[in-house]
């Protein structure tokens, strides 16, 4: 199969690799579409390397189709349309993934844009509903709202009747996340975010999602409001901060921090599963839709990096392998 690796260290190229075969409770999926995320451009920098058993290649998610059932899987059926959460991978033709990871396609999303849907969704949903518990009537705050991420976390956040205020970069961005259902729109390049939320929320906001790190953890701890929960998902700006504790525990304040990708299958199908029992009727109502921003062919996979290290974009870009339907 044709695959993306990275190599030499920090470039992509397009190679060739054999072609994966399903283990025992594994599937293969025939990919059509892979989603490009933050994860990918820090796996090709040789920050972020694969869990142990994983492909070695990046991807976290895909769409296609299935292509081969391993010993003990039920369920599914060769060439049916799915997409998929996974460990990496997901820049290549063929993918072997536990089944547990495995979803269908939302009634109503194009297949290829079904690839922009698992990774973000998994990650919005273990992050701000199960872990912080966000609830009715309460304020989220999210960073980087227009990224895939936060535009998946505006819609969900509203329709679980959250309201919601973002940071972004540029007034389009803001635009685009007001068109989602953000009502307070914060450009961090301009305005003093811990103010801004005060002065819309005087309590502060219940959950922040932050993707930053470091520079934002004392102003993250500030704008949250008594019993607030921050959960951080990323460390795109430093990985290393102090925090007082006092104030910590004078607010009582709860500071998650987690990661998706080297979790136990066993965990990912649990957030899989639930996924698939909350988001997918949302979807499949038209409620929460994918946001994809650009498409780019396989082999163009570095460019597509490139967009998404430039940061203009609102939403998922995508790689498209041109695959047809594996035959009956």
């Amino acid at each position: 199969m044709r695959a993306v690796i990275v190599d030499p260290p920090g470039s992509l190229r397009l190679s060739e690799l054999p072609d994966p075969v399903a283990g025992p409770g594994e599937v293969v999926v025939r990919v059509a579409a892979a989603g490009v995320n933050r994860a990918d451009v820090m796996q090709r920098r040789g920050k972020y390397p694969s869990p142990p058993g994983a492909p070695e290649h990046p991807g976290l998610e895909v769409s296609g189709w299935v292509a081969e059932l391993g010993p003990g899987v039920t369920g599914w059926r060769v060439g049916e349309p799915v997409c998929a959460l996974l460990a990496g991978g997901g820049y290549g033709e063929l993918v072997a993934v536990p089944a547990g990871q495995v979803l269908p396609v939302p009634a109503g999303v194009p297949l290829e844009d079904a690839a922009a849907l698992p990774e973000v969704t998994c990650t919005v949903w273990s992050n701000v509903f199960t872990l912080a518990g966000l609830r009715p009537g309460e304020t989220l705050l999210v960073h980087g709202g227009s990224s895939g991420i936060g535009t998946m976390a505006i819609q969900l956040a509203r329709q679980v009747g959250a309201r919601v205020a973002v940071t972004a970069g540029s007034a389009e961005k803001l635009e685009a996340c007001a068109a989602l259902g953000a009502e307070l729109l914060v450009n961090y390049r301009t305005d003093d975010f811990v103010a801004a939320v005060r002065d819309w929320e005087p309590a502060g906001a219940d959950v922040v999602l932050d993707v930053v790190g470091a520079p934002y953890l004392t102003r993250n701890v500030d704008v949250l409001a008594t019993g607030g929960r921050l959960v951080v998902i990323a460390t795109q700006g430093g990985a290393s901060a102090e925090v007082d504790l006092g104030t910590l525990m004078r607010k009582r304040v709860s500071l998650h921090a987690t990661t998706l990708r080297a979790r136990p299958a066993a965990e990912k199908a649990a957030v899989v599963a639930s996924v698939r029992d909350h988001v997918w009727p949302l979807v499949a109502d038209g409620a929460v839709r994918p946001v994809v921003h650009e498409r780019f062919a396989l082999a163009d996979a570095a460019r597509a990096h490139e967009v998404l290290e430039g940061s203009a974009h609102v939403g998922k870009l995508l790689l498209l392998t041109g695959a047809e339907p594996p035959a009956p």
